[in-house]
Order: structure tokens, then C-alpha cells, then sequence
């Protein structure tokens, strides 16, 4: 495949392409993609600064990232799109260029009208600079509210970065870690009142997870009025990693029932 990204692939049948979230490489979906490789054909994109690649590089923006979805979804003749997290920020964007058959996000990290909190943003960067990572974890755990910890005390969250930077994922984490500020950065500068997502033009499914922060899942329903015929869902059992840790079986049956 002639891209910019590496991928995955799975099955046979119709394809279908799966946008990684932040701090996410393809092999975090391989249960999702294995529970529907019996009916679809499922490529998962290892984003911008992942494995083998390209990295960000300097005119990094979610253009380029756009730019990808659609070139793996032309070479591989895929006719459906699923982003999570920030790639399904991505996945809107490259279905206001180009859309699918149909689309499903889940959690998109998507900004209305200041939506999204990145106060730590700054901290954030400067500690991974200077390369003290389980500080900068703490700060992207505490502050993001990602984790179903709550307003533990700030030793709990450091706990779990160390965790986090130590166990069998440590050399990928650390190394998404430094494609984040940018990442983030795109989330606020494209802030707006969402009007532009008006513009997708394809049968679109936003889901949601109840356990997830409102910053998240308030702006579905806005979304869901802003984009002709999508709807949306919020499923209230599950969190923001279920797509790719914690409940792929729940999000890939919500996935297969639309597709179908």
C-alpha cells in the first residue's frame, strides 16, 4: 500500500477502516477487528508517529491525518469508517472530504464552543520535553479524566502512570506520548459551533460512553443535530477504552448492527 501508514488487516467481505485513538497504536483494536473479521474486511491504521509509520513531522495538522484515512480507504476499497477518540475527530474530517458508506464514531474528540478542557496541555509538553514522563502521564491522567478514578488523590494517578510506563506497552506509550501535544493542540484549534460538520454527507453514528467525561459525550447530541439523519447513542456501562480495552465485544455488535 502506497501510505504514509502502516496497517492491519483482518477477514474478508466488505471494508472497513478503524481510526486509532490518541496514545494508540492498530494492535490495541485486534479484538475489535477479530469479532467482525468474519463479516468484514477490517484495516487498522497505525497513525502518524506509530511503528513503521511516517512521524508527524513538521506540517503535522489533521489535514495530513485526513489525508491518510482516505488514501487506505481507496487502496483498499473499504466502504466504511470507525474512529475513536481523537480518530474519530480524524474520521469526521476526512468524511467532510470524502464520505463514506457510512460512519461510527466513538468518543470523538471534538471541540464546541470550548468543549474540550487542554488547560494542562502546557505542563504536559514541557514535562515530556524534558522527559520526565511519569510526571507528564500523572498530569494527562489526572486532568483528562480518562480513567474512572475520580478525584483521587494525585499518588493514585502517579501510580498507575508508573504502571502505565513500565509494563508490557511502556516503549509504545512513551513513544505516543510525544505525538499528543500536537494532537491535542488540533482538538482546540479546531474549536467552533460545529457548523462545519454539517456538511457530512453520509449515514453517521455517534456513540458514546456513559462513563466517560460530559466534555466527551455533550457534544454528540449537538453533533447528532448537526449532521443530516445521524443519531446517537450513549451506552451507559461502558468507558472511553472500551473500543480498544474493556469492551470491544459491546462496541463491535453496536458496529455490525449498523453496517448491516
Amino acid at each position: 500500500m502506497d501510505s504514509a501508514v502502516d496497517v492491519l488487516r483482518f477477514g474478508d467481505g466488505p471494508g472497513l477502516v478503524v481510526v486509532p485513538g490518541n496514545n494508540r497504536r492498530a494492535h490495541h483494536y485486534t479484538k475489535l477487528a477479530e469479532l467482525l473479521q468474519d463479516d468484514y474486511r477490517v484495516t487498522v491504521i497505525d497513525r502518524r508517529g506509530r511503528g513503521a509509520s511516517a512521524p508527524q513531522g513538521a506540517d503535522y495538522s489533521i489535514d495530513r491525518e485526513a489525508d491518510d484515512v482516505l488514501a487506505v480507504l481507496a487502496a483498499t476499497g473499504s466502504r466504511w469508517l470507525f474512529g475513536h477518540s481523537y480518530g474519530g475527530l480524524i474520521a469526521l474530517h476526512a468524511a467532510l472530504r470524502q464520505p463514506p458508506a457510512g460512519l461510527v464514531v466513538f468518543d470523538p474528540g471534538v471541540s464546541i464552543g470550548g468543549s474540550f478542557p487542554a488547560g494542562w496541555l502546557p505542563a504536559f509538553t514541557r514535562l515530556v520535553e524534558q522527559g520526565r514522563h511519569t510526571a507528564a502521564m500523572t498530569v494527562f491522567l489526572k486532568e483528562t479524566g480518562l480513567t474512572p478514578l475520580g478525584n483521587a488523590p494525585a499518588f493514585v494517578f502517579r501510580a498507575l502512570a508508573y504502571m502505565l510506563l513500565h509494563g508490557s506497552d511502556s516503549a509504545d506509550t512513551r513513544a505516543m506520548m510525544a505525538t499528543t501535544p500536537r494532537e491535542v493542540g488540533e482538538v482546540v484549534r479546531l474549536d467552533s459551533d460545529g457548523s462545519r460538520y454539517a456538511a457530512i454527507a453520509c449515514p453517521t453514528l455517534l456513540l458514546g460512553a456513559g462513563q466517560s467525561p460530559a466534555y466527551l459525550t455533550g457534544v454528540l447530541p449537538r453533533l447528532a443535530g448537526l449532521i443530516p439523519g445521524a443519531r446517537y447513542e450513549i451506552i451507559p456501562e461502558l468507558d472511553h477504552n472500551a473500543p480498544d480495552l474493556n469492551a470491544p465485544d459491546t462496541v463491535a455488535a453496536h458496529l455490525a448492527a449498523f453496517l448491516r
